[in-house]
């Protein structure tokens, strides 16, 4: 019976044909318009090419030496550190860690664990990391989120370039966010928190906004060589698949705001990637953040479904183990124990720490604050809060390295910046 039953779920070619049709007819206003906005850019072949030639570490490095940024001293520093074997290798991180016990420990490479890190805000808070690392053998993350404002960050003196260029010396993976999104004033009945009901079905991009989402995506893509960004809205993660289908080497992250937190959410992301897939299967879908509410069961069932539909290795799930102190959860939250039951058995998994230890957040007298990623710089040196931002960073590093910690003990594997420890 229920065989019978279930038969009744298959998608007929007929359905297939309809999207086909909807995609492939000249008149589609919706196609058409992502099309016009492509061509404002150029072809498909100039725009890689642009994009490529944007990301070189090389020509980074020359833009940032022609503008006199004073980045560039700290980036030759991070390099030189990086070739000298400054940083803590695995090994002797192993060792600092389990002792003699490290030299006979297994540890699956396969299921190792990324370690996130977020908001990376400002290029001068990578150098003070890293100097902290190099000093107490510490990890650098293996993958880092940017939420500052994209103009703020392009107009001040390279921090956007040095970044960029930051990330490919040490070999971490970064996430960019767009400024086009629903805080932008794209959503005009949102404001503070008082209209919190504005935010039903996302914090939107309403109307002509996914375009303009487009648009600035491509800006950044071809003057800079941004190719991974944040996706929070249903309408530009399609846009998203769309330009990858036609040609264009993107990728993109979808946000926690979201809002995948059951597996049939999940099965309905994941079945969309697959949908648009390229012929050889690559999909610009490079990872998604859970909801903060899932728990290990619908992790787990997540997996089982990127398994089956190929993505295995493709689609990061980037699950928050902490999160800033105030403005985003309820806390004391805390799921590393959590992902020690997970790692070892579920692969391509990254353990995002967007907030110290609540423990420790608690005995902070500035605690951090998720409203503060939307603080202008300007503003942010104005109230002397500088110092103070650093300090909650360096407190999600803390978090991030008692992450890399336990799961060692376990004998688990983790994913840091690849180019630094060795």
């Amino acid at each position: 019976m229920n065989d019978k039953l279930r038969k009744r779920l298959k998608i007929p070619a007929s359905s297939l044909n309809a999207i086909n049709e909807l995609l492939l007819d000249p008149k589609s206003k919706l196609v058409n318009d992502v099309l016009k906005v492509i061509a404002k850019h150029g072809t498909i072949d100039e725009i890689n090419r642009k994009s490529a030639e944007a990301r070189a570490l090389p020509n980074l490095m020359k833009r940032l030496r022609a503008m006199k940024s004073p980045y560039v001293p700290d980036l030759e520093w991070l390099i030189a550190q990086r070739d000298a074997g400054a940083f803590v290798s695995v090994a002797d991180y192993r060792r600092k860690v389990l002792g003699d016990a490290a030299a006979t420990m297994k540890f699956k490479k396969a299921y190792a664990v990324t370690l996130e890190i977020s908001a990376f805000q400002y290029f001068p808070w990578l150098i003070a990391e890293a100097k902290q690392a190099i000093e107490k053998r510490e990890l650098m993350p293996g993958r880092f989120i940017r939420v500052r404002y994209m103009k703020e960050s392009e107009a001040d003196q390279g921090d956007l370039l040095a970044g960029m260029a930051a990330m490919q010396a040490i070999g971490a993976s970064y996430v960019d966010t767009l400024d086009t999104k629903g805080t932008d004033g794209s959503n005009v009945h949102l404001g503070g928190p008082d209209t919190i009901t504005g935010y039903f079905g996302g914090i939107g991009q309403p109307n002509e906004y996914a375009l303009k989402w487009l648009d600035e995506f491509l800006y950044y893509y071809t003057n800079y060589g941004i190719y991974q960004v944040l996706n929070i809205n249903a309408g530009t993660i399609l846009i998203g698949y769309l330009i990858h289908r036609l040609g264009i080497n993107n990728e993109f992250k979808i946000s926690v705001f979201v809002g995948n937190d059951n597996p049939y959410f999940i099965a309905w992301t994941l079945m969309m990637a697959k949908l648009f897939a390229r012929p050889d299967g690559k999909t610009p879908l490079i990872g998604f953040n859970l909801s903060n509410s899932v728990n290990n069961a619908t992790i787990e069932a997540a997996a089982d479904v990127r398994k089956k539909f190929g993505f295995e290795d493709v689609v990061r799930i980037e699950h928050h183990i902490t999160e800033c102190y105030k403005s985003i959860v309820r806390q004391p939250y805390d799921r590393r124990a959590e992902l020690m039951e997970l790692a070892g058995h579920i692969k391509n998994i990254s353990a995002k720490h967007e907030g110290g230890d609540p423990e420790v957040e608690a005995t902070r007298a500035h605690p951090s604050n998720l409203l503060e990623y939307f603080i202008p710089k300007a503003e942010v040196e104005a109230q002397g809060l500088m110092p103070t931002l650093l300090a909650n960073y360096m407190d999600k590093h803390a978090a991030l390295n008692r992450t890399a910690e336990e799961l060692t003990k376990r004998g688990h594997a983790f994913v840091a910046a690849r180019n630094l420890h060795r």
